[in-house]
Formats: structure tokens, C-alpha cells, sequence
């Protein structure tokens, strides 16, 4: 079964450099992200930058292919991981947004609310 990931993590006042910085790095480390990725069952993520009202959020989509593990298993495989590339990357995270992967790996808590799918024919 496919299942989606929606967060939104904050970008620290002074911290917007940082952010491209770490967008040009895992651009520049495709393999190890790759890699990262496919360990996670991920199929596809993508980021997006909201900014509102002088707040910039980094909103990430992450959609885990049919043979990935449930989402909560996912997230506690992540925040255990030692991996030198992991631990990297959940630093850069923790910099940019304050949120340590390794307490909340699926960031800030968010509910799902609305789904076009489910609406009804009239």
C-alpha cells in the first residue's frame, strides 16, 4: 500500500542560506540521497518553500512505494539511523528548522484533513 507523508518544518530566522546550501548538497550527493531514499522505501519526495507574514516553512511531500514499510516503522528506522549520511542529513535538518530528527522524525505533527478522492458524486 502507498502511503503519503505531509510536513511542514520551519525555517529558522537566518537559516534561508542554509536551506539552498543543503538543496545544492543532496543535488550534489545524488547517490547517497538515492541511496537514503531507497533504504526508506521512498519512492518519490518533494520540497516545498511557503513563505507568510516574514515565516518561511519547508513543506516536504514524501510518497513511499508499495513495498515500503508502514510509515511509523519508516520514521523509526530514520531517527535510529547511524549511517554517516543520515546522521548528515538529520543535522542539516535540525540546524535549518530546530526540529532534531532524531526525537520527531516525521517533524511537527500534522493531520490529515481533506482528499479529493473522497468526495462523493453529488
Amino acid at each position: 500500500m502507498e502511503e503519503r507523508i505531509v510536513r511542514a518544518f520551519p525555517v529558522l530566522p537566518g537559516k534561508r542560506q542554509v536551506l539552498e546550501e543543503l538543496i545544492a548538497a543532496v543535488r550534489e550527493r545524488a547517490v547517497e540521497m538515492t541511496d537514503f531514499y531507497s533504504r526508506f522505501g521512498v519512492a518519490r519526495e518533494t520540497w516545498h518553500l511557503q513563505e507568510d507574514d516574514g515565516r518561511t516553512w519547508i513543506i516536504a511531500v514524501t510518497e513511499l512505494g508499495p513495498a515500503a514499510p508502514g510509515v511509523l516503522e519508516v520514521a523509526d528506522r530514520y531517527s535510529a539511523s547511524e549511517q554517516e549520511f543520515d546522521r548528515w542529513f538529520k543535522a542539516q535538518v535540525l540546524e535549518i528548522s530546530g526540529i532534531d530528527p532524531n526525537q520527531q522524525p516525521l517533524g511537527p505533527a500534522t493531520e490529515h484533513v481533506f482528499d479529493s478522492a473522497h468526495l462523493g458524486a453529488g
